[in-house]
This record gives C-alpha cells, structure tokens and sequence, in this order.
C-alpha cells in the first residue's frame, strides 16, 4: 500500500493525476493529512465518497509506531518510534515558553562516526524514507495536540499562532543531507501551506558537512543551516569529525558562504560540543575567530552530554564561559546551549535508539572497551 506520507504535494498531484484525479483533490487530502493529523480517510468530508473509497483501497497514512514515550523532568519529552526490522530512532520535543522545538531523526543510525555521538557508535542501518521523517513531525502533532487537550494551561509553542511545535531542526539521529532526496521531500512538506507552513527560518537542517549536498540544497530547498564544526583546524576534527578528511574546513567554509546567497537567515549557525581537554582551550577559540572571519555566523556552545564509554568529559563551566568570551569579544555572537532532557537520555548527541547496525561499528566499539586498561 502507498504511504501518502511519502508524497509532497507535487508528487500528490501526480500520484493523484495518475488515477484520473484532479490537483485540487491531491490539496484536499494533503490538507487533512498533515494540518488535520488525519489518518482515516472516511473523515475526509470534503472529499469525494468514491474517492474516499479507492483511497481506502490502496493508499494508507502510516507514521512509525511509538515504543516509548519518556518525560523528562523538565519536560523534554522523547519517543523511541519503531521503523522495522529491529530498527528503532528517537525525537525529541523541547518545549520553552516562545516556542517549541522538535529534534527530528533521518536515518536509522550513522555511518558518519563522530567520535562524541553517541549515535554514531551504533552503526548504521538505513535511510529513513520521507513518510517517515515527516511521519515524526505529523505523530508529535497529535500526541502533543492530546496533551493540549487534556491540559489547556500547557504554554510551549502557544505564542507562535498556537502552534505547539513553532520549530523544526534536523539534528536528531543521522546525517540529513546523507539522505538528501527524502530529507528534502520531508522539508518541502514542513514548508507547505497546505500541509505545516513552517517559516524556512524556523526550519533547521544540521549537517557535518557534506559540500555537494550544501550547495544542492542552497539550490532545491534552501532553509536555515547549521554546521557540526566541533574543531579549529583539520587536524583535529580530521579525528573528531572524519568526514573533514574528504571535504576539509577551507571547503566547508566556501560552502557555508556560498549558502548564505539563498538563506533565509543572514548567517550559519556553527554547533561546538565542548570537550575538556580537546577543542576548548584558548588557541582553539582565537583559531575558529580567524577561520570564520569571511563567514557570517553565530557559534552555539554546546556542553558535552556524556554516554557510557564515549572517553571524553564535559567542559567545566568556567572553560566554557571564558572559551565564549574569546569569541564574543571578536564580535561573533556565542550563546551555550542550556542542557535539556540529559535525565532521559535525550540532549544533544545522546540519541542512540535502537540500529541493526550493518557496519560492525557497535561491536567494533564494544570490542573496543573490552581491551582497554
């Protein structure tokens, strides 16, 4: 059966055109789909009956089925969502009295390796498909809606035109633009009328850096951007981030303001996880003010959220605020990232799920640990 999760509204319209069906049918039934939270198509009322029937017959909307729904205490909530064959990914929802933000994955694992990500260190398994990155937003929509309803009080994201997820970033598990084609089919629906209507700059997409697909999305779906930089210079993110040794930092820069012609904000924002001991000292802070000089940004400090055997500490507090300062007095605005959702496993780089991991990287990890002193 065809998920119509997978479609945005131009492959709706043909999907639809395809049956002898009109554009403005395949609007109708995007707009139940994903305004209404619709997954039963007899609802549809505006729709015709016949129509309504064939839908029944070989189309489905089908979002990834929740195995877990945790609560932190300051009310982060998380969603472990099955995607099959033992392949499990999170998101996360932060709420905060403006806005509301929801952390969506894009594959099932990494296969990038970020020596800090505690996704990374399950391996990878596959893509998610584009009904299913969507199908996180569209699954949050209605269980956040029934907490709504049964609590009118609740504050997050209501300022926002009532919205309870005001934002979307793509920074749960997996590398997005490493599955540009369905990310993007994802991104156009957030952005759709018909469908989210999200502004493109409460959308976010966060990348390590992948230089082709920066520059395909400047031109396909151009929202705002964020950069995993997490070092100063190749040779240490050659080993913190090793997807620097292909696409090296002079040509992530490059990238990064080649962006910026198509963004829909005036800067890229950098994320920094600060490793004591590795990448927070003061040679690193002034060595990122020169590397960024030509790059219009804002750099996003971000405390490390420890896992178990990942061998790096957090920052102490004092490092960071003076690693802040350094950046701050060179006129580049800095903010640190305040810790949500540590307590359920649920703050940056702590998304692990659950990955049937095909490249032998958990069990190389694991290994790993067993031989260490």
């Amino acid at each position: 059966m065809i998920n119509l999760l997978d479609f945005d509204l131009d492959g709706l319209v043909d999907w639809f055109a395809e049956r002898g069906e009109k554009a403005f049918r395949a609007r109708q039934v995007m707009r139940w789909v994903h305004r209404e939270g619709c997954d039963d198509f007899e609802r549809m009322t505006d729709v015709a009956k016949s129509l309504r029937a064939s839908l029944a017959t070989n189309a489905c909307i089908r979002a990834p089925r929740p195995l877990r729904d945790t609560v932190s205490a300051d009310g982060t909530r998380k969603w472990l969502l099955d995607v099959g064959n033992g392949n499990a990914v999170e998101t996360v929802f932060i709420p905060e009295t403006s806005r509301g933000t929801l952390c969506v994955s894009s594959q099932a694992g990494c296969a990038l390796d970020c020596a800090f990500c505690s996704t990374g260190k399950q391996g990878f398994n596959r893509n998610l498909t584009a009904g299913e990155i969507i199908g996180q937003l569209w699954l949050a929509n209605k269980l956040l809606g029934a907490a709504r309803d049964a609590a009118p009080d609740l504050e997050a994201g209501e300022r926002d035109n009532g919205r309870i997820i005001s934002n979307v970033v793509m920074m749960g598990m997996g590398e997005p633009l490493a599955n540009f084609d369905n990310v993007v089919t994802a991104l156009r629906l957030m952005l759709d009328d018909h469908a989210y209507g999200l502004s493109r700059r409460r959308v976010t997409v966060s990348t390590s850096g992948i230089v082709p697909a920066i520059d395909r999305l400047r031109e396909e779906c151009p929202v705002a951007l964020a950069v995993s930089l997490h070092a100063s210079n190749d040779d240490l993110r050659d080993r913190l981030v090793p997807i620097n040794r292909k696409y090296p930092l002079a040509e992530l820069m490059a990238a990064c303001q080649r962006y910026l012609v198509r963004a829909p904000r005036d800067f890229v924002t950098f994320e920094y996880v600060m490793l004591d001991g590795v990448n927070d000292q003061d040679a690193h802070a002034r060595e990122l003010v020169a590397l960024v000089r030509d790059v219009p940004c804002k750099f996003n400090l971000i405390p490390f959220n420890p896992f178990p055997h990942s061998g790096f500490r957090r920052s102490p507090a004092e490092r960071i605020r003076r690693f802040a300062g350094i950046l701050i007095d060179a006129g580049i605005v800095t903010t640190t990232r305040k810790t949500r959702g540590d307590d359920v496993d649920a703050a940056c780089g702590q998304l692990a799920g659950q990955v049937q991991d095909k490249t032998r990287r958990s069990v190389r990890f694991v290994q790993s640990m067993e031989v260490r002193p």
